[in-house]
């Protein structure tokens, strides 16, 4: 603030005390017989600019928009899918035991080799059970020759009861002897049938192409004693089995786009079912690589849990997938024709919701609730709450602030077709 003193171009006495105190060399004399002061000129100076600096006014100058990026919303078709976990499960899974009681007497494969149907794996002994057959076949030898004795006699009884030489009893009595006989061949056929099978179960096969787990039983043990033996596992892993669940509600939405899309499903007609893709991805792998198709679908919804079991089938060729595995399922739900995407990172939350800032008239930030849909790549389904014209703010996010003015730079949104690798 300017004093009228300074105004006037006066000066103080402090002042001019103060340039007063010059140096000797400053006061010598001139040729004229005066001394000169350069430091009066010096203050004569400065109050030239105090007066100049004093006509000036102070004005508040706006600091310029800031700079964001801005895009509008791509539009284009979108699969819908339902995303789920779920675990890997063999294609077949059998335990192999000892069905006979006896000694274990040889182990005929290596631990977790891959074996065909019909090997042999396990060996009891076979000796009682050999011995059991045997006996079995020659009391059906002897009842056999019973047999064929008491039909002989039957014969000539009824050739003698033509010619009236034996009573009719005799011949009756003769009969009900043929038919016991019969009876105890059949009897013996079974025995000599039950004694094979006996022997047979002293041979553990493979019943299937598959894996073989490590052997359970060491030989010399004695085996199914009080009960079948488990002595390893067998497992078949091409293909592969995917189960996993979904909720209510998602079967629920599931179930009413396929009846809207012409393609209703259900549980007891696998013809449709199968025809529905399912996808999915290892944990550490991207996206969703493996590629198989719904198997089966339950009947009923758990009520325990409020969920779905399905089953999906995958080729595993390469053994690459192992069962017991943790995976990521994807599945889809649906389809929409024209779907509005926009960048993931340009969606805020708040107590209101999710929302997106956008450049309105004369480029003032706006805030607009929306609803996001499934995500694809790096970009997000917005279901509603913007339109197709709307320019939404991409980057710079956190310098626009709602109500305040923006120097947006318009750009455009790659397409969500361009990444291969859907995120939920």
């Amino acid at each position: 603030m300017c004093t009228s003193g300074e105004i006037d171009g006066t000066v103080d006495e402090s002042m001019s005390a103060k340039l007063s105190m010059t140096t000797p060399m400053q006061q010598r004399p001139s040729s004229s017989g005066k001394s000169q002061r350069p430091g009066l000129a010096v203050l004569a100076a400065i109050a030239a600019l105090a007066l100049a600096g004093c006509g000036s006014k102070n004005a508040y100058v706006p600091p310029p928009p800031l700079k964001v990026v801005v895009a509008q919303p791509v539009q284009e078709p979108v699969t819908l899918y339902a995303y789920l976990t779920g675990n890997t499960q063999p294609f077949k899974s059998v335990n192999l035991v000892a069905r006979v009681q006896g000694y274990l007497e040889s182990i005929d494969y290596k631990d977790g080799a891959a074996v065909t149907n019909g090997t042999q794996l396990f060996g009891i002994e076979r000796d009682v059970y050999q011995a059991q057959l045997d006996q079995a076949k020659a009391q059906l030898a002897r009842d056999e020759a019973v047999l064929a004795q008491a039909q002989a006699n039957l014969t000539r009884y009824q050739t003698l009861l033509k010619q009236n030489s034996i009573a009719r009893q005799q011949v009756e009595d003769q009969t009900f002897v043929v038919q016991q006989n019969k009876a105890t061949v059949e009897l013996d056929k079974a025995n000599v049938e039950t004694a094979n099978i006996n022997l047979g179960y002293t041979r553990v096969l493979a019943p299937f192409d598959g894996a073989v787990t490590n052997h359970l039983v060491d030989v010399g043990a004695l085996v199914g004693v009080s009960g079948p033996t488990t002595l390893a596992t067998i497992v078949e892993t091409d293909p592969l089995y995917v189960y996993f669940t979904a909720s209510e509600p998602q079967v629920l939405a599931f179930r009413r786009r396929n009846a809207e899309a012409g393609h209703p499903v259900s549980s007891t007609d696998l013809t449709h079912v199968s025809s529905i893709p399912v996808e999915i991805g290892l944990h550490g792998e991207e996206g969703y690589p493996h590629k198989g198709h719904l198997d089966y679908v339950s009947p009923q919804i758990d009520a325990a849990t409020g969920t779905l079991t399905l089953r999906a089938l995958f080729q595993n060729k390469d053994h690459v997938l192992l069962p017991g595995l943790f995976v990521r399922v994807r599945t889809p739900i649906g389809y929409q024709e024209k779907a509005l995407l926009t960048r993931n990172d340009a969606i805020g939350t708040s107590q209101e919701g999710s929302y997106v800032l956008v450049a309105g008239p004369d480029n003032v930030v706006e805030r607009r609730v929306v609803k996001p849909g499934q995500q694809v790549g790096e970009l997000r389904v917005i279901e509603s709450g913007l339109d197709p014209s709307d320019w939404v703010v991409t980057e710079g996010v956190q310098r626009a602030i709602p109500g305040a003015k923006i120097a947006p730079q318009r750009s455009e949104l790659a397409s969500a077709a361009a990444d291969s690798s859907d995120l939920e």
